[in-house]
């Protein structure tokens, strides 16, 4: 779908007439089935929501699961196998992209677009209706900007052998020519020396519409609100602080949450990385994104008043979800009305460059105390279910050319850094995730911490050298949601952190997960208890928190299924799903924790052992779920 020829800045008519779809007027009809098809083809991604997670929620690689599940069914529904053939797809396709370009009527895909899901089923007919108008105007602006070629197409619906689709092509950012300097652990700290304690908050997905008593297992993609039912008369209905099922949490319970940090504390920073909305992403207005966003950040700073907070942007923080177009699309497609929104919310926090950049492409960097770089990155650049970067993916807003020179300058000054996103780099498009392990690698001395949330559970990412794949010198934290979706306690993250002193590594320490165990909060007459869940170094018997322990953690899980499972039950906030986790689900699992580079089987190659009737590629296909 890639067409970097076309100049980003060019405009394309719009027509606001309608024609019913069997009109000899216009483009054919084929046209729109093929404009509703690629429509429909980019909802799953954001509707799949609705789903019950697998058992171990992580990123899908390579082509998108959805579109081989859907592909087939759009082959027989709407084109019948044996006619569909390369030249008829090719001719299709040719047709729909002139038909775009002389007239993208909106309205005629929208309408295809509907039709397709209903047909196939992706959701209830009202939320397709609903996420298919939500999505109609973007998709159709992205399409005609990027317009796939026929051979590209087909390759998409056929396979291999009538094209090649590969829309997202290789890129590279470029380094500065300043040697990298020998690779240096940084020293532990000397006894007595401060430790700053940084909260972590990630995925607080506040649901305006919870609604105590509702159907947690409705038909919608989110359930335990207002307009799910009510549910059978042998199930309880939605816990008032939450509940074990594809439910967000309501505004009472991540006040009680915030309210009830005292004996985690006192903070140094906050960071919070992300994902304020709830999960009804077919119906979201920018009128309830901004509302959720100024409701939250009011809420945050009511509670922890006086401490520096340094957010970050989510997946789920624009409408339609994941639609984050780069800074060269203006107009009312842009992402200006949010990252706007964004700085006026955080100017407190926040100084006058930061604010700057945060406006243009929703990152910046500032310095919190003398040492320490903080670099938020809008990690939604990287992402696979972002729309936008069909039209071009390479580097988005120059954010990673940028991250370089902020590395470069943190180096020359002898900076420390730490980097907070919402999605983590193991989950980004491949050239992205390359780049940014290629970054990591190079200033693995200047790097000192890296802080992500988005997969809602509680694991970890490894980084190693490029040259061998075998030595740790960075891990990136993923802290675990404070929502319950899908099946879990609310919860957030503590690190602690080598102090704020001359000399200072500003490496993670330890850290603390904190939950609340709903099970016990919504017995009738219950108050609600935010504890500890476990501490890292103490429960899986660390010597410290630097990379290697990290290493050292996945290969002893390997053999160790106890462990293991003590891992597993944390990692999903101490509520794991009843199904057990068996040999594959586990070595699916502990691959995951070595994998902060996209499509990389070879950083698992060792996890299984020879004779082993698992391959390594058989670890990989992964599905995210949030």
């Amino acid at each position: 779908m890639l067409r970097r020829r076309v100049s980003p800045c060019q405009s394309h008519p719009r027509s606001g007439r309608e024609h019913g779809l069997d009109s000899s007027s216009g483009a054919p009809r084929l046209l729109w089935v093929g404009l509703g098809l690629a429509l429909v083809l980019a909802l799953p991604e954001s509707l799949v929501l609705w789903a019950p997670a697998a058992a171990h929620p992580l990123p899908a690689q390579g082509h998108p699961a959805t579109f081989n599940a859907i592909v087939p069914q759009l082959r027989n529904a709407f084109f019948g196998w044996q006619n569909f053939t390369c030249p008829v797809c090719k001719v299709l396709f040719t047709a729909i992209n002139f038909g775009l370009k002389k007239e993208p009527n909106v309205a005629r895909v929208g309408s295809m677009a509907i039709k397709l899901c209903k047909l196939l089923k992706i959701a209830p007919p009202t939320v397709c209706q609903s996420a298919v108008q939500l999505f109609e105007d973007d998709m159709v602006e992205v399409w005609t900007r990027s317009v796939l070629s026929p051979s590209e197409a087909c390759g998409l619906l056929l396979g291999s052998t009538c094209g090649h689709w590969d829309i997202f092509s290789s890129w590279n950012i470029s380094l500065p020519a300043t040697p990298k300097p020998p690779p240096k652990p940084p020293n532990p700290p000397a006894p007595g020396a401060p430790v700053s304690r940084v909260l972590f908050l990630t995925d607080l997905h506040w649901d305006h519409d919870y609604l105590e008593g509702t159907d947690p297992n409705c038909a919608d993609p989110l359930c335990c609100r207002r307009g799910s039912g009510l549910p059978p008369t042998s199930q309880p209905g939605a816990g008032y602080w939450g509940e074990y099922s594809k439910c967000d949490l309501p505004l009472r319970t991540l006040d009680s949450l915030l309210s009830g940090l005292g004996p985690a504390g006192p903070f140094d920073m906050v960071y919070w990385t992300g994902d304020i909305p709830a999960h009804d992403v077919w119906q979201q207005s920018r009128q309830d994104q901004l509302r959720a966003l100024t409701t939250i950040t009011a809420l945050v700073r009511k509670f922890l008043g006086p401490v520096p907070v340094y957010p970050a942007v989510g997946n789920h923080e624009s409408t339609p979800v994941n639609g984050f177009p780069p800074p060269f699309i203006e107009g009312n497609h842009s992402s200006r009305w949010l990252y706007e929104a964004m700085a006026k919310a955080w100017e407190p926090w926040l100084p006058a460059e930061a604010l700057r950049t945060l406006r243009i492409g929703g990152f910046y960097a500032l310095s919190p105390c003398p040492g320490l770089r903080l670099i938020s990155l809008n990690m939604n650049f990287c992402s696979r279910e972002n729309f936008w970067l069909l039209i071009n993916s390479t580097d988005p807003a120059g954010q990673l050319q940028w991250l370089v020179g902020e590395l470069q300058a943190a180096e020359d000054r002898g900076d420390k850094v730490h980097i907070i996103g919402h999605i983590p780099p193991g989950h980004c498009l491949k050239s992205w995730s390359w780049n940014y392990y290629r970054i990591v690698a190079r200033y693995e001395n200047t790097l000192a911490g890296q802080f992500f949330g988005h997969t809602h559970v509680d694991e970890f990412e490894v980084f190693y050298d490029e040259e061998t794949l075998s030595r740790p010198l960075a891990v990136a934290f993923l802290a675990p949601s404070a929502t319950t979706y899908i099946g879990l306690n609310p919860g957030y993250r503590v690190y602690q952190v080598d102090g704020n002193y001359p000399g200072s590594s500003h490496v993670v320490l330890d850290h603390e997960t904190y939950i609340l165990n709903l099970t016990q909060a919504n017995v009738a007459g219950a108050t609600p208890h935010w504890q500890r869940l476990y501490r890292a170094r103490e429960t899986y018997g660390l010597p410290n928190a630097l990379p290697a322990a990290w290493h050292d953690l996945v290969y002893r899980m390997r053999s160790d299924t106890q462990l293991f499972q003590t891992f597993w039950f944390l990692y999903h906030k101490g509520h794991p799903p009843s199904e057990p986790c068996g040999a594959p689900c586990r070595l699916a699992t502990l691959c995951a924790q070595l994998s902060a580079r996209a499509d990389s089987p070879a950083l698992c190659r060792h996890l299984v052992p020879d004779g082993n009737p698992l391959d390594v590629q058989s670890l990989w296909p992964r599905q995210l779920f949030c």
